[in-house]
């Protein structure tokens, strides 16, 4: 089992696509991206925002919401989603080695489904008069402690 999932619900933009493609490959997780994608991943933009890293990030596609879940039950993973529309910190979350974290589409974020499946749902604390951080800003705060809670980072 990986030390940490990290789940891209069919995603827009190519570029932050390939930053998380980027910190997977740097941080030793596992990146899963959940189809369909607004963009194919032999993108331009994706390839540039990922650079060389794509090739040393373990990446798993999926062809929809129901392929995907039926690999992380068969992993045993929790599904922690997150959102700027719940009541918990991802700092007063405990996380366990193998969580799946999932982060929505860019545009809409993850449909209420989704947010029915997760364990948790966690959100960033940020001023009232903001909307939501970047995805790829959100998930390297919340992947970094998780990493940090399970001593999931690399030697």
């Amino acid at each position: 089992m990986a030390p940490l999932y990290l789940a891209l619900y069919e995603p827009d933009i190519p570029q932050n696509a390939g930053s998380l493609m980027r910190l997977a490959a740097c941080l030793g997780i596992t990146l899963e991206i959940i189809e369909p994608a607004g963009f194919t991943l032999s993108d331009r933009a994706l390839k540039r925002a990922g650079m060389d890293y794509i090739r040393l990030a373990e990446i798993v596609r999926h062809l929809s919401w129901e392929h995907f879940w039926a690999a992380l039950n068969g992993r045993g993973s929790r599904l922690i989603v997150l959102t700027a529309h719940s009541p918990f910190s991802y700092t007063d979350f405990s996380f366990t080695k193998g969580d799946t974290l999932l982060v929505g589409r860019e545009s809409a974020g993850a449909p209420e489904a989704v947010h029915a499946a997760a364990h948790a749902r966690l959100r960033i604390a940020q001023r009232p008069e903001t909307r939501s951080l970047n995805v790829a800003q959100a998930a390297a705060m919340v992947v970094g402690e998780a990493l940090r809670q399970t001593k999931g980072f690399p030697q």
